[in-house]
């Protein structure tokens, strides 16, 4: 079988001392800690679609990026099907606010993390290391970050 494609946005903003922090939110199965993630919509560009995911999932809203800032591969279990690859585009989102309330709020769990801890609270390693490459400045590959 194909590799599948997936989208997902890594939403930041800035912490009370100016450093970035990421929104990491539960899977609905296992709970682990993970980023907004899912499949392509149809008529929207992929970091539109992330964007999308990122309210849907975690409830936030905000400026996502059009570059990919990273890729990583899991392996999706799906009903009936066993395992299949997924490679994951990733997408910046600047979050500009938080809703009380979104469509999977009963679904997950969703908190901030500064960058190190959200590298150590994910598993698969290649998330980890395109959370660690953010450093501490989100902009820092030339990204224009609003304030």
């Amino acid at each position: 079988m194909s590799r599948l494609k997936q989208v997902a946005a890594l939403p930041v903003r800035h912490d009370a001392n100016g450093g970035w922090q990421i929104l990491l939110v539960t899977s609905r199965e296992t709970r682990r800690w993970v980023i907004p993630k899912g499949w392509p919509w149809p008529g929207l560009a992929d970091h539109e679609a992330a964007a999308n995911e990122a309210y849907e999932e975690a409830g936030v809203v905000g400026v996502s990026r059009p570059d990919v800032i990273g890729s990583y591969s899991y392996g999706k279990r799906r009903r009936n099907a066993g395992v299949v690859d997924v490679d994951v585009a990733v997408y910046l989102l600047v979050v500009a606010e938080e809703k009380p309330s979104w469509p999977e709020a009963h679904e997950r769990e969703r908190a901030w993390f500064s960058i190190p801890d959200a590298a150590a609270a994910v598993t698969e390693e290649e998330l980890k290391g395109i959370i660690r490459d953010m450093g501490s400045e989100p902009g820092s590959r030339g990204e224009a970050l609003p304030q």
